[in-house]
Order: structure tokens, then C-alpha cells, then sequence
């Protein structure tokens, strides 16, 4: 069975720090591009940081470049986001979410989200 399951949300003030987690399990990790969106009611999902399988290239939406980091440790099956500088819009459920593209498709998991609030 497939699983992604995030952790480490949660109540932090602005300026804070936090670091999001998230295990996988039920299929070959180190293949997956993995990353981190999130979604905050009556908006759509967006994306927010991502890592590739293959070379470690990372990618940040503008919103997070230069607070928010995306990490994987295959050998152990987890991703992070490290989130400093926390601002009240970071206020979101976080989702994780691994992707790997085959010649005319793409599979896709999901974690079951976690809420990060920023507020003081």
C-alpha cells in the first residue's frame, strides 16, 4: 500500500520556524520527483517547492525562495520542508506529494496534509 505521511505542522508565530516532514512508504521513493504544495480554503492547491530524483535540482515557488527548503533522504524514504521566516500567508494545509513521468503518463501520490498556521 502507498503511503505519504506528513507531520510536524502546526501553531507558529510570525518569523517562526517550522519543519514539515513527510515518510513514504509502498513504492521505490528514490525514482519520485518529490515536493510540497499547499491549500488554504477556497483556493486552488499550489505548488510550493519540489526536488527531481535524479540530480537533487531543487525549485521554489517565488513566494517561499529564499525561506522555505525542500530536502529527501532516500535511504530512509522522508522528505522536509524547512520553513523560516514564516508569514501569516504561509497560513495552509501542506501536502506532499510524489510524481514520476512515464512515456504518456504520470503517477502521482499524495500525503494526507498537515496545518501550518502563522499567526501571533
Amino acid at each position: 500500500e502507498v503511503q505519504l505521511q506528513a507531520s510536524g505542522g502546526g501553531l507558529v508565530q510570525p518569523g517562526g520556524s517550522l519543519r514539515l516532514s513527510c515518510a513514504a512508504s509502498g513504492f521505490t521513493f528514490s525514482t519520485y520527483a518529490i515536493g510540497w504544495f499547499r491549500q488554504t480554503p477556497g483556493k486552488e492547491r499550489e505548488f510550493v517547492a519540489a526536488i527531481s530524483w535524479s540530480d537533487g535540482i531543487t525549485y521554489s515557488a517565488n513566494s517561499v525562495k529564499g525561506r522555505f527548503a525542500v530536502s529527501r533522504d532516500n535511504a530512509k524514504g522522508i522528505m522536509h520542508l524547512q520553513m523560516s521566516n514564516l508569514k501569516p500567508e504561509d497560513t495552509a494545509v501542506y501536502y506532499c506529494h510524489a510524481r514520476k513521468r512515464y512515456i504518456g503518463r504520470k503517477v502521482d501520490y499524495w500525503g494526507q496534509g498537515t496545518q501550518v498556521t502563522v499567526s501571533s
